[in-house]
């Protein structure tokens, strides 16, 4: 169906469509080859509480953002490279059913959706383009994702701790290793995760011995490496040859018969 759809006219208005509904605030999504293969509705878990979110399935990305008005204007646009995605299922929960998880190395939430069968849509055609694409770039599916979130009300006290109840005053924090929710007193540390952020980010104070941890494992492995090179280095002595001999000199050295050389749906918006 890519192939079929992929620099069509029906293709490219779509795909001006979804750019007109983010407007100004959002990125140009029409590339050579890119093609919208559906979109819809999802139930995306936050911070503060489950807010529905709509998402659009390209064959390389997925775009997903706040509804304003539905269908004609969204914001906050976010764009997913599929390579870079892992899914995985959860169970359902009391407030939340058919829901799963998108795991990125930048960041990882959990979704759900109106129905078991909308779910196994989305899963199906998801690791479909996700094995699409890794079959055509030849990269192996990604292994290192950002923790998600706990949601703020899933505990009223600190989850470090354990000793910090929550309150108006004594605000939540979330450690960007680890995803727990944390006081401000076991979260004052920061550490720089270049995968996540080109800045220091706020880390609980496990998180962050464990960080320091891998961080000097890392260092000293690194030098046992470069050891044996500065030895080598330090221990080089030059030649005592004396290079400003003459060419006849150095000839008389040598024996007249020396050799020096030898010889690699029901997903409604789906489009089929």
């Amino acid at each position: 169906m890519v192939d079929h759809l992929a620099n069509t006219e029906v293709n490219s208005q779509r795909i001006a469509a979804v750019e007109n509904c983010f407007g100004a605030s959002g990125q140009p999504l029409a590339l050579p080859g890119r093609v919208l293969l559906g979109e819809g509705i999802l139930t995306k878990e936050c911070r503060k509480k489950p807010k529905p979110r709509i998402f659009f399935l390209f064959n390389d990305i997925l775009v997903y953002g706040s509804i304003v008005i539905n269908k004609r204007k969204y914001n906050s646009q976010h764009i997913i490279p599929l390579e870079d995605v892992t899914l995985e299922m959860l169970p359902d929960t009391l407030q939340m059913k058919n829901r799963w998880m998108i795991k990125t190395s930048k960041k990882s939430f959990v979704v759900s959706a109106a129905s078991l069968t909308e779910r196994k849509e989305w899963i199906s055609h998801l690791e479909e383009c996700i094995r699409h694409l890794l079959t055509k770039t030849g990269r192996q599916p990604s292994t290192e994702h950002a923790a998600p979130w706990i949601p703020d009300k899933a505990t009223d006290i600190c989850m470090r701790c354990t000793q910090t109840k929550f309150s108006t005053l004594t605000r939540r924090h979330h450690c960007r290793k680890c995803g727990f929710v944390v006081c401000a007193d076991c979260s004052r540390q920061r550490f720089l995760m270049p995968r996540l952020s080109p800045k220091p980010l706020r880390v609980c104070n496990l998180c962050y011995r464990q960080l320091l941890a891998e961080k000097k494992k890392e260092a000293e492995a690194d030098r046992r490496q470069t050891e044996p090179i500065c030895a080598a280095i330090q221990g080089y002595e030059p030649s005592s040859d004396d290079s400003d001999k003459s060419d006849d000199d150095k000839a008389d050295q040598w024996p007249a018969d020396t050799e020096f050389y030898t010889s690699q749906v029901s997903w409604s918006s789906f489009h089929s």
